[in-house]
């Protein structure tokens, strides 16, 4: 029997449980997969808390890496054997092995690890949205970016240093901004101590940034809208303090601003964009140009503790479950 970590009701971390799961053969269109890695990710305490809605009783999780062990009729882009990984819907990649739609695994190129992938192929393809699909940022260019020291941050950062793209980043701790500096950021701002917005205004010569990339919501928003410049862009692109409210009068007080709240499924959901995104992240990443910091690593069975240590907080760069 393979094994899952499953919930049944919404609520903190204690809400999981590990269970046996029967996985059958693939149908048409599916495949079997053995994980080696999954992925760990905020948007897996979204699920399990009732912010983002799942039929219950539910899997978790949305990105793993693994091996093909059987395709289903019709499936035609991996076979048996291929090293695979997947970001996205269905909920479920917090399982030893399952059988899921083949529409969504994208092949690995040689030099990617399953370990690399599960922890970088969510956060590596938002990076690659972010920066190459959002705004049309151009080399010199200067952008804020909170929560610098993630998983996403320390992708973009590296990723912003190659198109010569100034970052200007948020961290709540001096070891966070040692690491965020290492990993390419150029500008640190300890958001518990310093005024964001104003320092922004410090680094800008008081003229804002084009963009402001905002993983955190609710309790940054204000701030983030304040360090525009006239026009600019805010990308909401994460809710990790809550859903932040947005009057739309305060756009036009803080000059005439654009907001978007993005979703990776929207850009990776043709498989040609998908596959040109990935393979510029893969690029990178298989020619050392891009670092994946794996900095936890949990046991399936310990979601629980994964998901404390995620929430309070105490993460740095990418985490995986290691099967």
């Amino acid at each position: 029997m393979a094994h899952a970590i499953r919930f049944h009701e919404t609520g903190g971390p204690d809400v999981m449980r590990w269970e046996e799961v029967p996985v059958g053969d693939p149908g048409p269109g599916e495949v079997r997969i053995r994980h080696v890695a999954v992925g760990l990710n905020f948007a897996d305490t979204y699920f399990r808390s009732g912010l983002y809605p799942a039929p219950l009783p539910a899997g978790l999780g949305v990105e793993a890496a693994g091996v093909v062990e059987a395709v289903g009729e019709g499936v035609t882009h991996v076979a048996e054997g291929d090293s695979v990984t997947y970001t996205g819907s269905p909920l479920g990649a917090y399982s030893t092995e399952r059988v899921m739609p083949a529409g969504s695994l994208i092949k690995l190129p040689e030099g990617i690890s399953c370990e690399s992938a599960a922890a970088m192929t969510m956060r590596g393809l938002t990076s690659a949205y972010l920066l190459r699909r959002i705004h049309p940022l151009k080399p010199g260019d200067t952008v804020l970016l909170h929560a610098a020291a993630g998983g996403v941050g320390l992708i973009f950062c590296q990723w912003a240093k190659l198109l010569g793209i100034n970052v200007i980043g948020t961290v709540s701790s001096e070891e966070k901004a040692e690491i965020a500096r290492a990993h390419g950021c150029d500008h640190i701002i300890h958001y518990r101590r310093e005024d964001v917005a104003e320092r922004v205004r410090e680094l800008t010569d008081g003229a804002g940034v084009p963009v402001v990339f905002d993983s955190v919501g609710k309790d940054t928003v204000a701030g983030s809208m304040a360090s525009l410049r006239r026009r600019g862009l805010l990308v909401c692109f994460g809710t990790a303090s809550g859903v932040p409210p947005l009057d739309a009068m305060q756009l036009a007080v803080h000059g005439s601003l654009f907001v978007t709240r993005p979703a990776l499924a929207d850009y990776i959901a043709e498989p040609a964009e998908r596959d040109a995104l990935a393979s510029e992240l893969f690029g990178h990443v298989a020619s050392g140009r891009i670092k994946i910091q794996i900095n936890q690593r949990y046991s399936l069975q310990d979601a629980v503790h994964a998901h404390r240590d995620l929430e309070a907080g105490r993460t740095t760069g990418s985490s995986v479950f290691v099967l």
